[in-house]
């Protein structure tokens, strides 16, 4: 065989690097930032709802289009993640088809659908991207909505800034701060994951995650430090973890003992320690809240309300809840209760698993791989946050479909970590 035949023979079988990979990446970005309901939301609508404006409605169309036909181009890759992650699936179908004993049906027909459609983008992103440009196009979309969000608070305070409550905290491209907090949070474990999937870079990327650490203290959102300081202990723990068994399990056994204690105090005195934090012991009026969701959520274990219907409607079933609490409640400010109000215990067993196997899937990655930076670290915020903030099951929402990607690449075999369909 002549050296041209085999020139040419190494180049049809060589991974086909050409022009459209680079647009890949530029519209995962796009959408990873309208999913971020950052900077349009809080512009173009009057309240913290991401379908608060017929345009804000309308642009998620072309959305779901690109979504569909980019799965279509690789039905192989597409079928063998849709078959991997049953439970995310179901539970996403399970919010669809809540339409047939929901409260308000059409709406959660609408809804549901999109959740299913945020669900399919974040598997499109597993199955496009290995974990090295994952977690670089994660690190990279979270820099730019936190520049974003720091220009926007220092050219234009009276948007981004804070001027009746929590005053001088800022809240950037989003309508609060708390998401602000969350978002930077998330974004600093993706720098520093970013800076293990490329060592060369590190510097800057070390750089970058102490910038989005400052956005998280501008925020003053005490969860979001919370989060922060989490992530930065989990990732120099995975550092320490390492560097040897024995270490390990000293680290290990030193974590869990923290944990005990942390509980332990809780448990005496957890009052105390709310307002020696600075917080109230109702944790800003969530537990009362919570309280009265309860009843709801026993008027209708099983089925729920219907997804995303139990809090529209001027005397649908939250007028209770807004009667009892003498406040415009909007949410549950609980990721579980969430899910409870909205598919039932069967939605919150299913997610429960999802999630719980997800983190045994990353755990397992401890010793290997980069991506436990990110993976592992991730989704245990998203269990913390999920405590104080309805951040679960939610369409349009960058944190679900940052979770489906994570547990669908978790899914996948070890042979796919370093390679991505071009």
């Amino acid at each position: 065989m002549t050296d041209v035949s085999i020139h040419i023979r190494n180049l049809r079988s060589a991974p086909r690097m050409n022009v459209l990979r680079p647009l890949e990446f530029f519209l995962a970005g796009l959408i990873l930032f309208l999913v971020s309901q950052g900077l349009l939301g809080p512009l173009l609508a009057d309240t913290p709802d991401p379908e608060g404006a017929d345009i804000l409605r309308v642009m998620w169309l072309p959305v779901y289009a690109l979504t569909i036909g980019w799965m279509v181009i690789t039905p192989a890759r597409t079928l063998e993640v849709l078959w991997r992650t049953p439970l995310i699936l179901t539970l996403s179908i399970l919010c669809f088809v809540s339409f047939m004993w929901s409260v308000d049906a059409g709406l959660t027909q609408r809804r549901g659908f999109a959740l299913v459609m945020t669900t399919l983008f974040g598997l499109l992103l597993a199955s496009r991207f290995n974990w090295r440009e994952l977690i670089t196009l994660f690190a990279v979309v979270f820099v730019v909505l936190g520049v974003m969000s720091a220009v926007m608070s220092l050219a234009f305070p009276g948007i981004a800034v804070h001027h009746d409550i929590h005053v001088g905290a800022w809240k950037g491209i989003w309508w609060e701060k708390n998401t602000l907090g969350a978002m930077m949070a998330f974004g600093t474990t993706a720098a520093l994951a970013a800076s293990v999937c490329q060592p060369r870079h590190k510097m800057i990327w070390w750089g970058l995650a102490a910038f989005q650490a400052g956005l998280v203290l501008m925020s003053t959102s005490k969860t979001a430090l919370l989060a922060l300081m989490l992530a930065l202990a989990g990732i120099a723990a995975i550092h320490l973890i390492r560097r040897g068994f024995g270490f390990s399990s000293l680290i290990l056994i030193g974590g869990g003992l923290v944990v005990f204690i942390v509980v332990l105090m809780f448990s005496i005195a957890p009052v105390a320690i709310l307002e020696a934090l600075g917080r109230d012991a109702t944790l800003t009026g969530r537990t009362d809240i919570w309280l009265v969701l309860a009843d709801q959520i026993q008027a209708r274990p099983w089925t729920g309300y219907g997804y995303g219907a139990f809090w529209d409607g001027v005397y649908g079933p939250a007028y209770w809840v807004r009667q009892r609490t003498q406040w415009p409640v909007p949410t549950a400010h609980n990721g579980w209760l969430e899910i409870a109000l909205g598919i039932g215990l069967p939605g919150i067993i299913l997610m429960a698993m999802s999630l719980l196997i997800s983190i045994v899937r990353a755990a397992g990655r401890l010793f290997r791989g980069p991506e436990v930076f990110w993976a592992l670290i991730f989704l245990i915020l998203v269990a913390l946050i999920s405590i104080s903030e309805s951040n679960l099951l939610q369409r349009n929402a960058i944190t679900w479909v940052l979770f489906v990607a994570t547990a669908a690449r978790l899914a996948l075999p070890r042979r796919y970590d370093d390679v991505s369909v071009r």
